[in-house]
């Protein structure tokens, strides 16, 4: 495509033509070339006379081959609802450039079902289903709280009910909204734990509302018997102190390396939506027990790699933070990771051998940074009374290299 052309993205409702605005109208009469799914083009009527390209799978692949094909016409993306709201408009503009693109949106189902529902969009959660597993929802649950789910197909309302029936809600009730703005709208309702109607409408959102169920922490912290695993956890206490020194931030991407049951790297992506994380771990069975930890609590986004440090970290993205839970005495791992750090990135470690408290201070000595000392006496059952019963002492060497 030349330099000059921009790429006109057109929000779409269930209602099609007759819901669209005039100037949505007008460009889609103007153009040359229309792409969209073969729903949203069947949506058009006869009098659009511009080619009619469906969208191949995968699309995003595709995207800038297909886009490339037609320089120098006049061409219209179908999306549905607002394009900038989890839809295509926002892929185009990371290809292109925002200068290259004009959105006109339409609302989108979440807006259309916040209504419909007479929810406050502004309290409410919203999840997408369309790319990521249903297990995602999970690390949304609450009490009270009330979520709209866009779906990726028929079958999600059931996935959703599924999972929220084993996660301890099946009291939660469900609204499953169809072809909404459309004149095939169709509302269905039900409980989690009894939910049975047939597959619907494959364009649906699903409105949760939790009411009781198992409270679970947003802070970092999460109890201990909330990860499976052989004992190779960074305990609750020391897990808190340590994402602090972490210092999640929206969009940073954490190495966790020698992740053993995942812990850090899972409350890490817990912290915004936005986070992501990479564990790294030699042993088979905890490469697989991270994977579960990760999916009952929510992020199964998480990338695990099986691997020794630290010839695993090659070729894996440059991070933003490094935290270091085991492997630090091994040559080259704490060389290779302050290596790889992007500039002003942080690394964590905690060092609970003397062999391992050696290594950091040597680099503290050399590199600065900040130390810190924990140990963790919980109260437990000595007879008929209560005592304290203490935890290996870990230390916690912070630093942002220079």
């Amino acid at each position: 495509m030349r330099t000059d052309d921009v790429v006109t993205v057109v929000g779409l409702g269930a209602g099609g033509w007759p819901d669209l605005s005039g100037t949505s109208r007008q460009a889609l009469h103007d153009a040359e070339v229309i792409f969209g799914s073969a729903r949203q083009l069947a949506l058009l009527p006869e009098s659009i006379i511009a080619r009619r390209v469906p969208w191949p799978s995968p699309l995003v692949p595709a995207l800038p081959g297909l886009l490339d094909a037609e320089r120098g016409r006049t061409v219209c993306v179908l999306a549905s609802g607002d394009p900038m709201f989890h839809g295509i408009g926002s892929t185009l503009v990371r290809l292109l450039g925002a200068d290259r693109i004009r959105v006109l949106p339409h609302p989108s189902s979440v807006s259309l079902a916040a209504a419909r529902m007479g929810w406050d969009l502004a309290a409410t959660d919203v999840v997408s289903l369309v790319t990521a597993p249903v297990a995602s929802l999970a690390r949304w649950l609450n009490p009270g709280r009330r979520i709209l789910v866009l779906s990726a197909g028929a079958q999600t309302p059931a996935q959703v009910a599924e999972l929220l029936a084993a996660r301890g809600y099946g009291s939660a009730s469900l609204t499953v909204l169809e072809q909404l703005g459309g004149p095939g709208e169709r509302v269905v309702a039900g409980q989690a734990g009894t939910w049975s109607p047939p597959e619907g409408d494959s364009l649906n959102v699903v409105a949760v509302e939790c009411g009781d169920g198992p409270p679970a922490s947003q802070v970092a912290g999460l109890p201990d018997d909330a990860y499976a695993g052989d004992g190779q956890l960074t305990k609750r206490e020391v897990r808190a102190v340590t994402l602090a020194a972490l210092a999640p931030v929206p969009g940073a991407l954490l190495w966790d390396v020698g992740a053993g049951s995942g812990s850090i790297g899972i409350e890490w992506m817990r912290s915004h939506p936005t986070c992501r994380a990479i564990a790294v771990e030699s042993s088979a069975e905890r490469v697989a027990t991270i994977a579960a930890n990760a999916a009952a609590l929510g992020v199964p986004g998480l990338r695990v790699v099986h691997g020794r440090a630290p010839d695993a970290l090659d070729d894996l993205p440059v991070p933003d933070t490094i935290f270091i839970g085991g492997g630090l005495t091994r040559d080259g791992v704490l060389d290779r990771c302050l290596a790889a750090l992007r500039p002003g990135g942080r690394l964590v470690v905690n060092a609970v051998t003397v062999e391992s408290e050696a290594v950091v201070a040597a680099a503290y000595a050399k590199l600065g940074g900040e130390l810190t000392r924990i140990t963790v006496q919980r109260g437990s059952p000595v007879g008929g009374f209560t005592g304290w019963r203490s935890f290996m002492p870990v230390t916690i060497w912070s630093v942002v290299p220079r």
